[in-house]
């Protein structure tokens, strides 16, 4: 492995090493990791130990927590829905809701499939339809709202706007994918529009953003290919085209940043590509259809390997094992099926789309499973929110609190 890939990975983990919420889609650096060192070795044989459950709404929009909190946001009867519950508990703490007359046009769900983001003592929220929500996070007021579909022309696409919005200091970034505006970013105080780019059409990726060589660049994941920009002043650097050539695709797996370089991974015959970030243009270190190419769930790192899932969701996955530097394909788990992988002390937290969470050594030598526990239903979509050792996760019908936390005797 060359030295730039070390000192790579090296920046990578640092930036990792953040507190144990996870206040946003993908924990603290949209990475799907978590860094606590909390967590207990073994597991029960009968699983962790469940501490609560409730009936949620539609939605596949997935639990964020911070400071002993919980947040939700999901769709119950004709409206979309943020509540708060107290973590350990899952007693209701707030509840703030709104109208919404979005329609899935493929009957799959019709809930929102954004993730909040907790930042400066405010939970933003962006729904279906496009409504931008700012509220406080300890009471659930009210702060400041934008409607998108009306203000830019957001479109409906496929499956509604699923942008998970990305707190960068003051601003809060979004892809509208409107006529008006491509991307948007907005005061985190007052909502007002901050800087914009023009018009584009949107895909159902949330962005990241990471610190090279002194700059804050957001990287977003468009329907055409990766956009990466000045997070500060949304001055754009380059596109990389990277769309599947079928029209009714998506691209939807978030952008992995390691280091200098930007790993984005799509599906439908286009795969994955690893680039190395430069002002000018993008370079291109690999890419193909044959590693790592996600449908929905975003891969993690660890050590300079990738783990994720390769194939479509509806034709079946297979879990993957590949060397970040090469591309190489170092162990294929067959037939595995979709789910999302979080990465926390060494281990791959795996939750199926049939709701089973299965624990696995992140080692490029091979997949042994270390323990299974069915935590959840089918159709358990959503990322999972790992924080202080409590994992949460949700299906169509359920919001779960699992402690996989270490306990003293």
């Amino acid at each position: 492995m060359s030295h730039y890939f070390w000192f790579a990975l090296v920046v990578s983990a640092t930036a990792a090493l953040q507190g144990q919420d996870w206040p946003q889609f993908l924990g603290p650096a949209r990475d799907g990791t978590y860094s606590g060192t909390n967590l207990a070795a073994t597991w029960p044989k009968e699983g962790p130990p469940v501490l609560w459950r409730k009936n949620i709404g539609a939605g596949f929009s997935a639990p964020v927590a911070a400071s002993g909190k919980v947040i939700l946001f999901h769709r119950i009867d004709d409206k979309e829905t943020v509540e708060c519950f107290e973590s350990k508990s899952g007693d209701r703490l707030w509840r703030y809701d709104y109208p919404t007359k979005y329609r899935d046009d493929f009957g799959f769900d019709e809930g929102p499939r954004g993730t909040p983001a907790i930042a400066g003592g405010r939970v933003y929220t962006c729904g279906a339809e496009g409504m931008l929500h700012c509220l406080e996070f300890a009471s659930g007021k009210k702060l400041w709202d934008v409607d998108a579909r009306k203000e830019f022309g957001a479109r409906k696409g496929f499956f509604g706007i699923a942008c998970s919005p990305l707190v960068e200091g003051n601003r809060v970034l979004v892809e509208i994918g409107g006529t008006k505006a491509g991307i948007a970013a907005f005061n985190a105080e007052t909502g007002a529009v901050a800087w914009k780019t023009p018009g584009a059409e949107a895909s159902y990726s949330s962005p990241t953003a990471t610190t090279i060589r002194d700059k804050r660049c957001a990287f977003f994941f468009t329907r055409e290919g990766l956009t990466a920009l000045d997070a500060g002043n949304g001055k754009e650097y380059w596109q990389f085209a990277w769309r599947p050539s079928l029209d009714a695709s998506v691209n939807a797996a978030t952008p992995l940043v390691v280091g200098e370089t930007i790993f984005v991974s799509t599906s439908y015959g286009r795969g994955a590509a690893l680039l190395r970030f430069d002002e000018r243009k993008p370079i291109v270190i690999w890419s193909g259809d044959e590693m790592l190419s996600n449908h929905y769930a975003t891969s993690v790192q660890q050590g300079g390997f990738l783990y994720g899932y390769h194939g479509r969701q509806e034709q079946g996955c297979d879990l993957r094992c590949v060397e970040l530097e090469t591309g190489k394909v170092m162990w294929t788990a067959e037939g595995f099926g979709a789910g999302t992988v979080t990465l926390a002390a060494g281990s791959l937290l795996l939750l199926t789309e049939k709701g089973e969470l299965v624990k696995a050594p992140a080692t490029a030598a091979a997949f042994k499973p270390a323990a299974r526990a069915q935590i959840l239903g089918l159709q358990t979509r959503a990322h999972p929110a790992l924080a202080n050792g409590l994992f949460f996760a949700r299906d169509r019908n359920r919001l779960v609190c699992v402690d996989l936390a270490l306990r003293a005797p």
